[in-house]
């Protein structure tokens, strides 16, 4: 096991090797393998890479983000030309439902609504207005419509984790009640949590996941 040292050591390395992100403005703190982030970024794309970026190392158990989207001069927009160029990103996702989506905004805070098929097209849709200009922050209350079978949903889900060999599959418990699925049980990282957490997020007919996992690291 890694000693908090060592972790902030890999973070800050995990950090400056990304292409992405601007590490000189964000400070790094670990305590109990608990990583919190601190700083300035320049935009809500860069706070989301660097919180996948510390996501990708071993040994994190849990993640504080505390930075701040602070916009340069170039990349400020209008509330309404950033509802404008959302409303085009989702209408030009294949994947996104855009006729059934709505798009508000408020210095720079897009907030979502409407309803899809399936809890994967909302998180694409989410995924849509990160890189924008100007954008700040995003609330993604996107409704998921689509029910199924309870058993037919917990045994799509053990099946595709079995498929993608994580060996923490048998420890995973799964339970679905009205489209909803509680994960409980031990995973060794974040990396096998965020995989667990989307499998199951991309079954048929899961509208939301109940994330209760432990990360042993």
């Amino acid at each position: 096991m890694k000693t908090d040292l060592q972790l902030k050591a890999d973070v800050a390395a995990e950090l400056a090797w990304d292409p992405a992100i601007n590490e000189t403005r964000v400070g790094v703190a670990v305590r109990n393998g608990v990583v919190t982030l601190a700083g300035q970024v320049d935009s809500y794309l860069q706070k989301h890479a660097i919180e996948r970026a510390v996501r990708r190392v071993a040994g994190v158990r849990g993640i504080a983000l505390d930075l701040a989207v602070t916009l340069a001069a170039g990349a400020q927009r209008s509330d309404a030309d950033i509802a404008q160029a959302a409303l085009v990103a989702l209408e030009w996702h294949a994947l996104v439902p855009h006729e059934n989506l709505k798009v508000e905004v408020e210095d720079g805070w897009v907030t979502l609504t409407g309803e899809v098929d399936s809890a994967h097209q909302s998180m694409q849709a989410e995924r849509c207005i990160r890189p924008l200009l100007g954008v700040r922050g995003v609330a993604n209350r996107i409704e998921v419509r689509a029910r199924a079978d309870a058993t037919v949903i917990r045994d799509q889900i053990a099946a595709a984790l079995a498929r993608h060999a994580q060996r923490e599959a048998r420890q995973i418990v799964i339970e679905v009640e009205d489209g909803v699925v509680t994960l409980t049980g031990r995973v060794d990282s974040l990396a096998d949590h965020d995989a667990a957490i989307g499998t199951a997020y991309a079954a048929k007919g899961v509208t939301r996941v109940l994330d209760r996992l432990e990360v042993v690291a």
